[in-house]
């Protein structure tokens, strides 16, 4: 059995404080220190997986590399550990339940009562655990959802506590709050603080360390104040300061030394320095670009841009890689017909077209297509975005009036995109698409090879229709050639415009795996078309 150690990271006073930040820039500084360290995110919410919600209420659905549909935060990790997640790191209370009603109808409680406690925690802490216990990590950072005092969010603290009742050598609390400042007093308050820890040790959890998130400096006075009367030592109340960027944070941490303050608790070596300097590097380099470009980023959910996160996130990788700021411009897609999009889009570097679902907005991504295609503006299309450029293509080059995919218009009597036929006869909408990693074969003398310098990539997927290999040939002899093909289905990941400065569509999500250490190579190659095109 592992002797991993665990972090609980709890947030109190109001939601969107940043503990997933908190815990991927923990992380960071743990790893710069040679800990094998892993996050988990445990959500309050009924849903099993976020895969059935709205985005506009929940941000973009992020996809594992084992298929799994979780929270955006996932990305966060992903993006500063530079390490995959997997189905074990999110859990929702909708999976929780499901699991516990499972086992109780096969009979597995041998006929006892199934109550909250200890059915429904005894679950949630055995998830808590199968990371550690696997024996591949030293510590595993747990972020619960939501914020203490929420009905929802009970039995995940209660879980807590009796985990830290049962291995007090191994678990320790960070706990996440806000020291608001009164413009009109003039001062920072402290007791919506003291009123978060105090809830949260009714629960029976004592935070052995207090992440203070703040839009000013927190002196020694309040430091000692809180240190006092939430009962933490005072080199345990960090100051988390409102910072420019997310990338920002782990220098921020380091600088407060939550790593040592976290260690120390742990019974773990706390000597010496976190070495974050590639990290730094990373961060002058986003700072200090050297060139600047316009790209639009067309999509129908850009009132809330954490729909569009990893791709945002992605195109900073790209940008610091480069030495080049990258303005994204968000264009609603629902907006656009033939004379916005060309007002829209006029003076843009780039173009990408986002993914989706649903005939919502789609025609204005055939116009964003259409303009880049035609006014040579290097272009990117992410799954329907690559459907779409499929589309655009086939009704203004191919002469294919009324060709669309079957998700729009089933009745096209060119469906030049159809349902996969493994989607055919499913009904149910949680975790049935085509999810997770896939290899796809890239032909020599392409774009994406190039970009690759690969043979054979692998890259993640969430979708249910695809290019429909029917028309192939009709693409291929008017000039949109297939450049990636998924080697066991033949499936058509990956299509280029050959004729054109940078025209690629690709059916997967690379943005899910762009990291701050490894920047995805399809961005980085967007970015440096798109530089080199203005140029």
């Amino acid at each position: 059995m592992s002797s991993a150690k665990y972090v609980f990271v709890t947030g109190g006073v109001t939601s969107s404080l940043g503990k997933g930040i908190i815990s991927a820039s923990l992380a960071t500084l743990l790893q710069s220190r040679g800990h094998r360290v892993t996050i988990q995110k445990f959500d309050p919410y009924l849903n099993v997986d976020p895969g059935t919600l709205n985005p506009y209420e929940h941000g973009e659905c992020y996809v594992t590399e084992d298929g799994a549909e979780t929270d955006l935060d996932l990305g966060h990790y992903e993006r500063f550990m530079n390490h995959p997640t997997s189905q074990a790191n999110n859990v929702t209370t909708g999976s929780v339940y499901q699991s516990v009603i499972q086992k109780e109808r096969r009979g597995d409680f041998l006929g006892k009562t199934v109550q909250v406690i200890p059915h429904i925690t005894n679950e949630i802490k055995e998830r808590m655990q199968i990371l550690g216990n696997s024996g591949d990590y030293d510590v595993v950072i747990t972020e619960l959802g939501g914020t203490v005092g929420d009905i929802e969010s009970l039995p995940y603290v209660e879980s807590v506590r009796q985990l830290c009742w049962e291995k007090p050598d191994d678990c320790m609390v960070v706990h996440l709050t806000l020291i608001p400042y009164l413009t009109a007093a003039g001062e920072l308050k402290t007791k919506p603080t003291q009123h978060s820890v105090k809830a949260l040790q009714e629960s029976g959890v004592f935070p052995d360390v207090l992440v203070c998130r703040t839009e000013h400096e927190i002196n020694d006075s309040i430091r000692r104040k809180l240190a006092l009367f939430c009962n933490v030592r005072p080199d345990a109340v960090i100051q988390s300061i409102d910072a420019e960027t997310i990338y920002d944070v782990p220098k921020l941490m380091k600088e407060e030394q939550l790593d040592k303050v976290v260690l120390k608790s742990l019974g773990l070596n706390f000597s010496g320095e976190a070495d974050i300097t590639r990290w730094e590097e990373f961060v002058f380099n986003l700072n200090n670009p050297k060139n600047e470009i316009d790209i639009a980023l067309v999509g129908k959910y850009v009132e809330l841009k954490d729909s569009y996160k990893s791709i945002s996130e992605a195109f900073i990788h790209a940008s610091a890689n480069a030495r080049c700021k990258v303005n994204l411009h968000w264009v609603h897609s629902e907006k656009l017909n033939d004379l916005s999009a060309k007002e829209a889009l006029q003076g843009m570097h780039g173009v990408l077209v986002a993914p989706g679902f649903g005939p919502r907005g789609i025609n204005g991504k055939l116009y964003a297509v259409q303009y880049a295609r035609e006014n040579k503006v290097p272009f990117l299309g992410i799954c329907l975005g690559m459907q779409a450029s499929v589309i655009e293509y086939a009704r203004n080059v191919l002469d294919y009036k009324d060709a669309h995919s079957a998700e729009m218009n089933p009745e096209s009597s060119h469906p030049v995109i159809d349902i996969m036929e493994e989607q055919k006869k499913i009904t149910e909408m949680g975790g049935t698409m085509r999810l997770g990693a896939c290899d796809c074969e890239l032909k020599k003398g392409t774009i994406v090879h190039a970009v690759y310098g690969s043979d054979l990539i692998s890259e993640r997927h969430r979708h249910r229709y695809e290019f429909n290999n029917a028309y192939l040939d009709d693409y291929e002899k008017s000039g949109m050639i297939a450049t990636g093909i998924n080697p066991e289905t033949g499936l058509v990941e990956i299509v280029e415009i050959p004729d054109h400065p940078w025209f690629v569509g690709v059916q997967f999500h690379p943005e899910y795996k762009s990291t701050v250490a490894n920047p995805h190579p399809l961005f980085v190659g967007f970015v440096k078309a798109v530089l080199k095109n203005k140029a």
